[in-house]
């Protein structure tokens, strides 16, 4: 099941950069987001 969560995880944290990374600059900063945080956040958010 290791391998499955870990994939799991693997994907979670793909999507959540793919998805930071189509926001603008403008919305980033909004969110207090900066472009080097996303995969921070992403590791955070696949855990």
């Amino acid at each position: 099941m290791n391998i499955v969560r870990s994939y799991s995880n693997w994907r979670r944290f793909r999507e959540t950069c793919n998805e930071l990374n189509r926001l603008s600059q403008r919305e980033l900063s909004d969110l207090g987001i900066s472009r080097a945080d996303i995969p921070s956040i992403a590791r955070q958010a696949s855990r």
